[in-house]
């Protein structure tokens, strides 16, 4: 008899808290109103400041109870009753975007803390500029923090909903409409990647991503593996053969903005819902958290929502690769050469290396509808983690000369990113005898390089392609404004690549 589990709904109305701007100068009466309240200043503010400042007085006399420098903060009820909490910060004004998303993570955990239902953000005294990035990066991390992750718990704890978030700001309307929908896009990609491995198995998501498109009017097509084989993806279906049920494939979205003209920009993720390593079967505590192993999907998907929700008007394909990698004795073993759907032979080396399999087929099928560039995500490598920690991800790129666009979006972005090298002769440590490629080598050394040039080889060179490796995709205690261990890492990085227009047009018409 099959066990019951959980089906859920895509929460998509709750996947950020709305932002209201209100006129820039926050009165006493204004900042009452509210039972929390953030307010940035500079670390020496001037007589003018203090003057223009609301309840100045009793700030003052905190604030000046030692020398204050860039990044302290403080906190103090106010008004006649003590009615509002406020968190007053020292703006760091040289501070990175990384560092400014942490330090808004840190003040988005207190003033969260009590579940207040509105929240007030306002500064004083600071650069425009330092001001509003400032501003944008405590959205970022109270829309973060205030999402709750689907719970299973038979007497939930209630708790309650932040319902809107004042800003006291001259921000465009552009600056913070990106903000929110980069931030809902984050969420979901966090949702889905938490969700257990019998609620998001390879049916639960395509159930879910069925919903996702008709919310969204976007085109939905499924690749099962009739289609797969009839297509020849064998390295696909190598990793699907132990499933006991039929359900693994490749989903493909299709968002079309009106009137777009240009070739769409590939979103292609790996989503393994559950690893159980195959034949190479995994320990204990590196098999605990492989629901996981689909965080790249669930970032492509994010991605789009994020893009949609701003009317981006790049057309945008999302390519997804869902199966488990499971055990039994139909499953695929080292030693088995498969064939790919763009006609290459691989030599099966480690049965723990599916995701590149999965995406050989995925890119493939993906590179057919000759997209203007290719964007994969993918948790594929431990390599990669050991080289950059999780503070980092991986990046690749068969266009070398924007290696520096690459880096400079993840500065910029707060999702940081280091390009690795992608040099020919790299390949020489897949040559197999038997086949055209080996999955991966023998000795581990290097494998998040080896695995990007195992990739590159079912990108055709016409197509500008990069490879996240995403080692950033989950850090115990959160990374940056993110405070869960599971991230979202990406879906920021994405949305800024994109605005940058990577890649250019002078990029993608190089070979």
């Amino acid at each position: 008899m099959p066990i019951s589990t959980p089906r859920l709904r895509l929460p998509l109305a709750s996947l950020s808290t709305p932002v209201h701007r209100v006129t820039a100068r926050v009165t006493a009466a204004k900042l009452l109103r509210h039972p929390v309240a953030i307010l940035l200043l500079p670390a020496t503010p001037s007589e003018e400041d203090w003057a223009a400042l609301p309840l100045s007085a009793g700030i003052r006399t905190v604030f000046e109870q030692k020398a204050r420098k860039p990044a302290d903060s403080f906190q103090l009820r106010v008004g006649r009753d003590g009615e509002t909490e406020l968190l007053v910060a020292v703006l760091a004004p040289r501070a990175s975007p990384f560092e400014r998303l942490q330090s808004a993570a840190k003040l988005a955990r207190v003033a969260l803390a009590g579940e207040p239902r509105s929240l007030l953000l306002f500064s004083q005294g600071l650069a425009s500029e330092a001001s509003d990035q400032a501003l944008l990066a405590l959205v970022a991390a109270i829309q973060a923090a205030a999402f709750p992750f689907a719970s299973f718990k038979s007497k939930p704890k209630p708790r309650g909903r932040l319902g809107e978030i004042l800003l006291a700001s001259k921000l465009t309307s552009a600056d913070l409409d990106r903000t929110v929908a980069t931030s809902a896009g984050n969420n979901l990609a966090r949702w889905l990647t938490a969700l257990p491995p019998n609620v998001l198995d390879a049916a639960g998501y395509r159930r879910l991503l069925q919903e996702f498109a008709r919310k969204l009017g976007l085109r939905y097509q499924f690749y099962g593996e009739r289609a797969l084989a009839r297509l020849g993806a064998g390295a696909f279906l190598a990793v699907t053969r132990a499933n006991p049920t039929r359900d693994a494939g490749i989903v493909h979205l299709a968002y079309r903005p009106r009137g777009a003209k240009l070739a769409p920009l590939a979103l292609v993720g790996k989503g393994i819902c559950f690893d159980t390593g195959g034949t190479n079967l995994k320990p204990h505590k590196s098999m605990l958290d492989m629901h996981t192993d689909m965080e790249g999907s669930a970032v492509a998907v994010g991605s789009l929502y994020a893009l949609h929700l701003l009317g981006a008007p790049v057309p945008v394909d999302c390519w997804l690769a869902i199966t488990e990698n499971l055990i039994g004795p139909t499953a695929y073993k080292p030693q088995d050469i498969v064939h790919t759907l763009n006609g290459t032979t691989i030599q099966v080396i480690h049965t723990d290396a599916e995701g590149r399999m999965v995406l050989a087929d995925t890119l493939s099928l993906a590179a057919t509808k000759k997209p203007r560039a290719i964007i994969d995500y993918a948790t594929l490598t431990g390599a990669c983690v050991y080289a950059l920690t999780e503070r980092y991800s991986g990046a690749f790129t068969n266009r070398l000369e924007t290696r520096d666009a690459i880096e400079a979006a993840g500065a910029t972005s707060g999702e940081r990113v280091w390009c690795f090298p992608m040099d020919e002769d790299f390949d020489t440590d897949l040559d197999s005898t038997v086949a055209d490629i080996l999955q991966c080598a023998v000795d581990g050394k290097g494998d998040h390089i080896l695995a990007a040039r195992f990739l590159n080889r079912f990108v055709p060179r016409e197509i500008p392609w990069l490879h996240i490796d995403l080692s950033a995709g989950s850090r115990p205690g959160g990374l940056g404004h993110i405070a869960t261990d599971i991230t979202g890492f990406g879906v920021r990085y994405t949305l800024e690549l994109v605005a940058r227009g990577w890649p250019s047009a002078r990029t993608a018409r190089s070979a």
